[in-house]
């Protein structure tokens, strides 16, 4: 049974805006600096669109983790999903909501993975995962939403 939870982010920008930005994988590496993350397969700059793959370098908890994910779902400007299809995880869900809020956009992430190893990967991801991955996704939205994210040239 995956663990989930769900992140809310205000912003002054437009859905579609917010939308590009969220699936910018330039945004994406300056958000995660402090994980030392890079794209090195698939998609590794620019915006990453449905049925496109990117592999992801970090370092995470002390240990280096390789990741490939897939967009799987795209309903621009409202919403994008991408799941994991070989890494650490067991199941790794990211569903990425923009609604218009006012002058400007709430943006929902809802994350759903499940660990391997069995008892022992519930009892981490209760302990450990469901803290540390919402923390990453608060962090990389912060980064977002900045009136301008440091060490990204390139919005588009």
């Amino acid at each position: 049974m995956p663990v989930a939870f769900v992140c809310r982010t205000r912003s002054s920008m437009p859905p579609q805006e917010l939308f590009d930005l969220s699936r910018n994988i330039d945004a994406h590496v300056g958000s995660m600096t402090q994980s030392r993350e890079k794209a090195i397969g698939g998609v590794t700059t620019g915006l990453i669109s449905e049925g496109e793959t990117v592999t992801w370098q970090a370092w995470h908890l002390g240990v280096r983790f390789r990741m490939t994910s897939r967009i799987t779902r795209m309903e621009a400007p409202s919403s994008f999903s991408d799941e994991q299809v070989k890494g650490p995880f067991k199941y790794l869900r990211h569903t990425h909501e923009f609604r218009p809020d006012g002058s400007g956009t709430l943006m929902v992430d809802t994350v759903e993975f499940a660990a391997p190893f069995g008892p022992l990967g519930r009892l981490v991801e209760k302990l450990i995962l469901a803290r540390y991955l919402q923390n990453l996704i608060e962090k990389r939205n912060a980064f977002l939403v900045a009136p301008t994210p440091p060490a990204l040239d390139s919005r588009q």
